[in-house]
């Protein structure tokens, strides 16, 4: 009896991280809440980031961190455009501006880094 249990233990161990892989992901996802200009704006930018996130690995770490962070910034840039088009706080609106500027000088940064890296 000790036997089998310890077998369905472990069994349940080496699924559950892919079990949970599966639970935490944003596959499925549905939209909740308020269905305005803004957040319609802030789903679409939050998707596209995401799908082009899903890069395919080269096993370099510096190329696929760049090239995975590059996605990432494009979609910190939409948001902030949607906050600047539809906010109403100026410090907010400020903050926007500032994560444009920092992540545009980024994105540029790390497409040059990838062109002299054969990334």
């Amino acid at each position: 009896m000790t036997r089998i249990l310890t077998a369905v233990a472990l069994g349940l161990t080496l699924t559950l991280p892919a079990a949970a892989q599966e639970a935490t992901g944003h596959e499925g996802h549905t939209m909740m809440g308020d269905k305005g200009p803004a957040a319609m704006a802030f789903m679409e930018a939050n998707d596209r980031m995401h799908a082009a996130m899903a890069i395919e690995y080269t096993g370099n770490a510096d190329v696929d961190f760049v090239r995975g962070m590059i996605a990432h910034h494009v979609g910190a840039v939409e948001m902030a455009r949607v906050v600047l088009e539809h906010g109403q706080d100026p410090e907010v609106k400020k903050l926007a501006e500032t994560i444009i500027a920092a992540q545009e000088g980024e994105i540029k940064w790390m497409q040059e880094w990838l062109a002299k890296n054969g990334g």
